[in-house]
């Protein structure tokens, strides 16, 4: 069947096919919802540990090298599920309910060089700051535990921003996938019924579908060239 056929039969019973545009079309707008507003706070940690002393020989290569060591391995630390229930833990001292599994997810970490860098993600703002001075406090006071190795050696991480958080508003496409998605099949089912009305209907609409069966027209109503 050529294109021009079927876009004859679309237009016949356009009203078949726009029925489910309109019914799934309202239900959506009845139904939908703006999704709820996020919250991000962004910590960066300088990484470093105090040099052992120096001499004639001593190579400052080397300290830096370990604090590269150092924010790569917290920053790897914070992304586990010991360190998020290490968290939640003092959350919930602090009077604080919040699962370690929540918080790993609400977790993302990334170092450059000498700098590690925390993402944390959550709907609630005073509630992320709560999360963020957790895991400041955390990364800070229990370094040791996670690496014995810095036992004894000072703090190796030092946090150089203030848990702000800042709202993440949701992207145009998350916002109207859902919606587009529902649209797309309705019109996709109108086509179907428009289809199917097609080949159930006995009715003959045109004088090339009486050519067709091999009869001859005589003439028409109103007349047939």
């Amino acid at each position: 069947m050529e294109l021009k056929e079927l876009l004859k039969i679309f237009w016949r019973r356009w009203w078949l096919v726009l029925l489910p545009v309109l019914i799934v079309g309202g239900y959506v707008g009845l139904t939908y919802h703006r999704p709820a507003t996020t919250y991000q706070v962004v910590l960066r940690f300088a990484a470093g540990t105090e040099p052992a002393g120096l001499s004639v020989d001593y190579d400052r290569y080397y300290p830096w090298l370990t604090s590269e060591y150092v924010a790569n391995g917290l920053a790897d630390v914070a992304g586990t599920r010991v360190f998020a229930e290490a968290v939640a833990a003092r959350l919930a001292q602090a009077g604080v309910e919040i699962g370690a599994p929540a918080i790993q997810g609400a977790i993302v970490t990334d170092n450059a060089q000498s700098i590690a860098v925390f993402y944390l993600t959550w709907d609630n703002p005073q509630q992320l700051v709560q999360i963020a001075a957790a895991l400041t406090e955390e990364l800070t006071a229990e370094s040791a535990v996670y690496f014995p190795q810095l036992a004894g050696i000072g703090t190796p991480l030092r946090c150089l921003d203030p848990p702000e958080p800042h709202p993440l508003m949701p992207a145009l496409r998350t916002q109207l996938l859902g919606p587009g998605l529902r649209l797309l099949l309705a019109a996709g089912v109108g086509l179907g019924l428009a289809l199917l009305a097609h080949y159930c209907d006995p009715t003959i609409h045109e004088r090339a579908e009486v050519e067709a069966l091999g009869v001859k027209i005589l003439g028409g109503i109103p007349k047939v060239n």
